[in-house]
């Protein structure tokens, strides 16, 4: 619903036509951030621990069961505050969707080391020392830039599996064939003899082989040779239940393997 702001200047027909769609667009609220705060130690729910929306500045106590519940959230970046008497301070960021139910477990440290954190004096103007903060649990990862902005909306849908850099970079894989040997539903082939093993999905018919898109590119050929040092993530469809609607080609059925390298897409140089 428009405000009566907007309905009192509709003579200014371009400018007030996007103030107004911006407006009603801000006033999309259908997030909800609810959850449970317990004791570190020993598990158990806590009562009446104050948790502050900081966005709004809206607070509400938690129930015997360490309950919470925020409704009708924005979608962007949202902050919280957690507090209680005998423990420390702690925050939470969550960036949400829209239509995002985002349910989280908040565990808050009553231990000496933690209230020492906390109690420790303020530090004076020119104190060369860092000073103490309360803890924050980021419930996102970093968003991986503009450039990721689809394979980060197909990642929360659940479908497909993930690879990012810092997955690889823990399982020490030497080529792409060793990065993906461990998903569900892929095998390697290394029958090809003399030419080394070949990637297919366990449900592809006929042997045939999955379809490489590089940077939203198709390229079957430099795809599977793609060297590992270059990938920055990796989406994995098993199958055509599981591919994307953006990749669901004649050859879903042989599954896609979609590589996002480090550099992106190579620059056509501009003719003199």
């Amino acid at each position: 619903m428009l405000t009566h702001h907007c309905l009192r200047l509709r003579n200014v027909a371009i400018v007030v036509g996007l103030a107004c769609a911006s407006e009603a667009g801000a006033q999309k609220r259908d997030g909800r951030v609810s959850g449970a705060v317990v004791d570190h130690a020993t598990g158990r729910p806590l009562l009446g621990v104050t948790v502050v929306s900081l966005h709004d500045g809206k607070a509400q106590t938690t129930d015997s069961s360490g309950a919470f519940r925020f409704e009708r959230l924005p979608v962007g970046l949202l902050r919280f505050l957690f507090r209680a008497p005998g423990f420390p301070q702690q925050g939470l960021v969550i960036a949400l969707v829209e239509s995002e139910r985002s349910e989280q477990r908040i565990e808050l440290d009553s231990s000496a080391a933690a209230r020492l954190a906390d109690e420790a004096p303020p530090r004076q103007a020119g104190d060369r020392h860092a000073q103490m903060l309360a803890p924050v649990v980021v419930a996102e990862a970093a968003s991986l830039g503009p450039r990721f902005a689809a394979f980060e909306r197909r990642q929360k849908t659940g479908a497909g599996q993930y690879v990012l850099r810092v997955d690889i970079e823990k399982t020490g894989a030497n080529s792409l064939q060793d990065v993906v040997r461990t998903l569900r539903g892929v095998n390697l082939d290394c029958s090809t003899g003399g030419a080394g093993c070949v990637i297919r999905m366990v449900r592809a018919p006929m042997r045939c082989l999955p379809e490489y898109i590089v940077d939203d590119v198709q390229d079957n050929e430099f795809g599977p040779s793609v060297a590992v040092r270059d990938i920055e993530a990796i989406e994995v469809y098993t199958g055509p239940t599981d591919v994307p609607g953006e990749y669901a080609g004649r050859n879903a059925g042989c599954g896609v393997i979609v590589i996002w390298t480090r550099s992106g897409p190579a620059r056509r140089k501009k003719r003199g």
